[in-house]
């Protein structure tokens, strides 16, 4: 696991360059403590900051070039199955010269050149490749989205890097605010997978690599080359269902899964496992403990809040396997340190709230361990979200138009009468947003809308927003249907935009802030390419998802350790809101760079409603905060938004 940055920049050389490329990855130093390299040739810069993993010796160092002098790749990740890849090089005659996943990427590239590299390598990587003959830069990322790479034209010079941090240390970086990626974070709590909070900037989509000459005029950018693709996966998958039993299911299923936990323990440094106590993580340990040769270390967080807490179930799960099992207990205090530097820790806004127990976990665990083990991935490869099988019910009510049509009127016609006519007291304890809710949601028109309103925190997100940004965007039309199942619609939508977006950008900057790896063996891509092809019914049953999931792990572990409502790795927030992180939250929306982002009264409004304390609107007040903290943190002082 690594940090990368780097330019394209016909205008500067040499010293120069040198200076602005130590400057960028300076910035990143806590992804890669442990070593550092820069190379510059012309007008191209590429460095890399280590964190090492795999060959700790200097045959790992980076950036590194192929054996024939044409590539020089800076690499940010893990290749798995890297042994394997050098068996068959090895066969074919390939020389190496240490025994690290960057070489064996190197001889794949200069063999097959970088799409058809990748198709073989199992793994998750953000990778910047120069070809020095062509004079044409090439950048890739993982096929989930595990590992970030941002890239863009400022002025004249072209800029990448793991994150936007070094980007902006370059002297060209232009810091324009993307109107539209600040409704994304409003209306869903994070940046779209492929955007920037920054409108000049991009990240290179999961599953996607980008070529680019160097002689390619500035702001030009060719079209992305997709290398896989979750929809024709997914597509494949149902007109090719797995023809056996259950049991054949899960015959296959652990077998897969065993041989990605088989490969992900792999590491010349320790090894340690994430543990809440529930399905995907206890699953994920037990077959770790298998394994691994040696007794596997395993951390948890809880709260003092008993409808939060996953620490004694996942005590209960160590004790069962014999893993040396650590646990954290998050207060209100530390959630109060900790929370006004989550605009500096992510650097984009994010707003999701189990990044705080995230950012301290990360912290517990690097104490004793390089690497770590989690679940992430299962709920959306799986279908083990409630939403799920909430938009299923939802689309097949009776009447269900009818009664989208029926609530439209109330809440266009009844609700403000009745609101005036009610006493002050009253009125603000009726739940008017869920009138307007039910209109929305009973009223979508395909799986597609209705899969995009479940993961919708604030559906008139751009009137939260300040009008200098309100009126210079688009709503973000949703996206065409390309499933017609609803739950396997709402599941490759939650892959393609969730998953990278949120979940795995939570993850990968709260354990790279610690400078700690984390793996997540239920993201290898060929556990999704089978399970794309399981009936509905292995996978859900009643309202509950993850069937085949659960069926394996009650062979390995204790059915009443591990049986019982999805909870969620989720911090108290609705509570601090109201307590100690009260005056951080109407602090924050008082500072001036909150006015340039957002509309500051009506969230002051919502932000009241949630304090008095008879609604829980968290969920949606969180996003405007993070806005206004980021805000308040990166853009410059004075400056309106572009």
């Amino acid at each position: 696991m690594c940090g990368l940055a780097g330019f394209i920049d016909q205008g500067v050389g040499g010293v120069v360059a040198r200076e602005s490329l130590v400057r960028m990855l300076a910035r990143i130093d806590h992804r890669g403590p442990d070593d550092e390299g820069l190379w510059i040739e012309g007008p191209v810069a590429l460095g890399h900051r280590r964190l090492s993993i795999v060959d700790l010796s200097p045959l790992g160092h980076q950036p590194m070039v192929s054996a024939t002098g044409r590539y020089v790749v800076a690499f940010n990740g893990e290749i798995y199955n890297h042994a394997e890849l050098r068996a068959v090089l090895a066969r074919s005659g390939t020389p190496f010269k240490g025994h690290s996943d960057t070489e064996v990427l190197l001889a794949l590239i200069e063999r097959d050149g970088l799409p058809a590299a990748l198709a073989h390598c199992v793994g998750m990587f953000a990778i910047v490749a120069w070809d020095r003959h062509q004079r044409v830069l090439h950048l890739a990322r993982d096929r989930f989205g595990e590992k970030p790479l941002y890239y863009g034209w400022c002025g004249h010079a072209f800029l990448f890097g793991s994150e936007l941090r070094a980007l902006a240390a370059h002297p060209a970086f232009d810091d324009s605010l993307d109107a539209v990626s600040a409704l994304g974070v409003v209306q869903h709590g994070y940046v779209a997978p492929d955007r920037s909070i920054y409108r000049h900037l991009r990240q290179v989509a999961p599953g996607t690599c980008l070529s680019l000459p160097a002689a390619m005029p500035a702001a030009s950018l060719p079209p992305p080359h997709i290398y896989w693709d979750p929809v024709a996966v997914a597509r494949h998958g149902a007109e090719q269902p797995f023809a056996g039993t259950f049991e054949d299911a899960m015959a296959e299923l652990e077998r897969r899964l065993r041989d990605a936990v088989a490969l992900q323990v792999q590491a010349d440094v320790p090894v340690g496992a994430f543990l809440s106590g529930g399905v995907d993580s206890s699953l994920v340990t037990a077959l770790m403990c298998q394994a691994s040769g040696t007794r596997v270390r395993s951390y948890s967080i809880g709260f003092s809040r008993a409808s939060h807490n996953e620490a004694e179930h996942a005590k209960a799960v160590a004790r069962h396997l014999g893993t040396e099992h650590t646990e954290w207990y998050v207060d209100e205090d530390e959630a109060e340190r900790l929370v006004p530097k989550l605009a500096d820790i992510y650097d984009e806004p994010l707003a999701d709230a189990s990044q705080i127990p995230t950012l301290v976990l990360a912290r517990l665990v690097r104490r004793d361990v390089k690497v770590a083990l989690s679940g992430d991935g299962a709920d959306e490869v799986f279908g083990g979200y409630p939403k799920y099988a909430r938009g299923e019910r939802l689309w097949h009510t009776p009447g269900r138009l009818a009664l989208g049509l029926l609530a439209r009127l109330v809440d266009r016609q009844l609700s403000p009468a009745l609101r005036r006519a009610l006493p002050a007291t009253v009125g603000r304890r009726v739940p008017w947003h869920r009138i307007n809710t039910a209109a929305a949601l009973y009223g979508a028109r395909s799986p597609a809308a209705l899969a995009d309103l479940l993961g919708t925190l604030n559906r008139e997100a751009s009137s939260f927003l300040a009008p200098a940004l309100r009126a210079e965007m688009d709503t973000r039309a949703c996206r065409p249907a390309t499933l017609a199942r609803y739950r396997r619609e709402a599941m490759l939508r939650d892959i393609q935009t969730y998953l990278p977006g949120d979940i795995l950008t939570k993850v990968d900057r709260a354990t790279m802030s610690a400078s700690l790896e984390s793996r997540a063996p239920l993201l290898d891509h060929r556990l999704f390419e089978f399970a794309a092809t399981l009936p509905d019914t292995y996978l859900f049953e009643g309202g509950a998802g993850k069937r085949i999931l659960r069926a394996l792990l009650y062979r390995l572990v204790p059915r009443a350790l591990v049986d019982r409502p999805k909870s969620g790795f989720m911090a108290p927030l609705s509570d601090w809101l109201r307590g100690g992180l009260k005056p951080w939250a109407y602090d924050v929306l008082a500072t001036p760079s909150a006015a340039r982002v957002l509309d500051v009264d009506r969230c002051r409004g919502l932000l009241d409603l949630h304090c008095q304390g008879h609604h829980d609107l968290s969920s949606r007040v969180w996003p405007l905060l993070t806005l206004a903290a980021w805000a308040h943190r990166h853009l410059p002082r004075g400056a309106q938004p572009t």
